[in-house]
């Protein structure tokens, strides 16, 4: 760690070194300097790699060179030190959709040595006072429409002292908003001479107990990123325009949104509106975009309208597609290689990994298999005490790399490393050749539409309904979501069981935490499996049609 990273309340709470996970930098491309900034890299070298003229991010009305992207960086950071008075190390909350302030913003914070902390825009306040309370951010960007839940957050977690908006819609009292603080700000802002291992940000995950996780990722972390699956698989180049539905609070849409396209020297555009399936579809050629990223369920939404606009305005100029988030079906897979020509690149990844791991390119897809490995890293399929189990057996999948889970203060670290290992809790059989085929989560994580949901925390919310008196909730295999959740629930005596009260059950989830989360499917029942110890058997709710 450098002199520069003031605030040590990260670095004091990573995992004891016997519990960290083991990295490896064993190509070329993985040996970094020790002091590294990745914003520095990405941003400000940009110009001596040819691509400061280039467009860098877009949106219906802006477009940014990565030129005018660093001087707005610059303007923020600024901000940040000058004005908020931030130290190397503090974390920073940002709130917002996908939009270009959004972007600068997190590359702002960063630069200035400061540690990132988004957070998805459904949180309600419970959910983002969790996050605070774990993260103990001193200020927050936030955009003008998503103000209201944290700022309840804020009344309940002071600790979190500042909230400047941004995005606000014309005629707002703009007075203290970013972009007017920006403006009063001039001159360029030297990257902090952070380490390597310094620490660039913690991007939350919800667990099977539902209690938010923070996965540390630091500043060679995201570079040793960009130098496995962006360059050996996804390979992008400055003529790409990329867009897509995953949030930039997600590693996922942080590494694919944001990170790997600066790599590349290529672009980003973000709408105005609101992603549906037929909105994307047009957007597709209306922007230009070559690269695509979101989850299976939204590939199949978007096929039929993808397949009209092909026959009115021939196919479009994308040439990658990217699916990562969940299970890929096959059935997704050829229902979009019927409607665009393109063969959906797939891949796994983990946000305690960053990103995608496992993945090959389209023109080495295996049907049934994500991929292989990405080059960089080392994979194997074992057996519960760690020992490699033959080909074409299934067992869980153990990763080793140059990236690496590291929970913030987290006893579950034990659980995800072993011996050095990385066990992100999925199973998975390996052939001959080496690809790896995918059969299921190893716990009880929910992954609806592109979504990380813990049962857990769908059961408490429905426990806080004055009706249930126990509940358990599962994921149920579904077509269109890759899982949909499902809610077993025994009511107190006295109130109905009918549609009404499942309705209501529903509507008080979606107001309670993000409404993603709320279970498609509620069925009463007298009671619920449990051991002679009293813990609950979910497998046994698995098995219901």
């Amino acid at each position: 760690m450098t002199s520069a990273q003031l605030d040590r309340f990260v670095h004091a709470r990573l995992p004891a070194q016997a519990q960290m996970p083991e990295l490896r930098f064993d190509r070329p491309e993985l040996h970094f300097p020790e002091q590294l900034n990745w914003v520095e890299e990405l941003l400000d070298k940009a110009p001596a790699k040819g691509y400061g003229a280039l467009p860098m991010l877009r949106s219906d009305s802006l477009t940014l060179t990565y030129i005018q992207a660093r001087e707005q960086v610059d303007r923020i950071a600024h901000v940040l030190v000058q004005d908020l008075g931030l130290l190397p190390g503090n974390r920073v909350l940002l709130r917002g959709g996908n939009s270009v302030m959004m972007a600068l913003g997190m590359l702002a914070v960063m630069k200035a040595g400061l540690v990132a902390v988004a957070t998805m825009p459904l949180l309600r306040a419970k959910e983002l006072g969790d996050i605070i309370d774990r993260a103990q951010p001193v200020a927050a960007l936030c955009d003008a429409s998503l103000l209201q839940e944290l700022t309840l957050a804020q009344a309940q977690h002071p600790v979190l002292a500042t909230i400047v908006g941004f995005n606000a819609p014309d005629g707002a009292n703009a007075a203290d908003t970013l972009e007017a603080r920006c403006a009063r700000m001039v001159g360029s802002f030297p990257a902090c001479p952070t380490a390597g291992t310094d620490i660039a940000l913690l991007a939350f995950t919800s667990g099977t107990t539902g209690k938010p996780k923070a996965a540390v990722h630091t500043h060679r972390d995201v570079l040793a990123a960009c130098e496995t699956w962006p360059r050996h698989v996804l390979r992008a180049t400055p003529d790409d325009v990329v867009m897509g539905s995953p949030p930039l609070a997600f590693t996922f849409g942080l590494g694919g949104m944001l990170v790997f396209p600066m790599w590349a020297g290529a672009s980003v555009y973000f709408p105005s509106i609101a992603y549906t399936p037929e909105a994307m579809a047009r957007l597709m050629f209306d922007a230009g975009a070559t690269i695509c990223y979101t989850a299976p369920t939204f590939y199949r939404q978007m096929a039929p309208h993808l397949q009209t606009l092909v026959e009115q305005r021939g196919r479009p100029p994308l040439r990658i597609c990217v699916s990562a988030g969940e299970a890929l079906p096959d059935a997704t897979r050829q229902m979009w290689r019927e409607a665009s020509g393109i063969e959906i690149l797939d891949g796994i990844g983990a946000t305690e990994m960053f990103h995608i791991f496992v993945s090959s390119p389209p023109d080495q897809v295996r049907y049934g298999a994500i991929g292989k490995v990405v080059p960089g890293y080392t994979a194997k399929v074992v057996d519960d005490d760690g020992v490699e189990v033959p080909l074409g057996t299934v067992g869980k999948l153990a990763v080793i790399g140059p990236t690496g889970c590291k929970y913030l203060d987290d006893g579950r670290q034990t659980t995800y490393v072993r011996d050095g290992w990385n066990y992100p809790g999925d199973a998975f059989l390996q052939d001959a050749d080496g690809y790896l085929f995918y059969q299921a989560r190893t716990d009880d994580m929910i992954i609806t539409s592109g979504y990380n949901v813990g049962a857990p925390e769908v059961e408490d919310a429905l426990l806080q309904h004055e009706a249930v008196a126990e509940c358990a909730v599962v994921g149920l295999p579904d077509a269109q979501r890759g899982m949909r959740i499902k809610a077993f629930c025994v009511l107190k005596p006295g109130f109905p069981i009918d549609v009404a009260m499942a309705k209501q059950l529903q509507d008080h989830v979606k107001a309670t935490i993000a409404p993603y989360k709320y279970p498609r499917e509620v069925e009463f029942v007298a009671t619920l499996p449990r051991t002679e110890t009293g813990k609950l058997q979910r497998f046994k709710l698995k098995v219901t049609p």
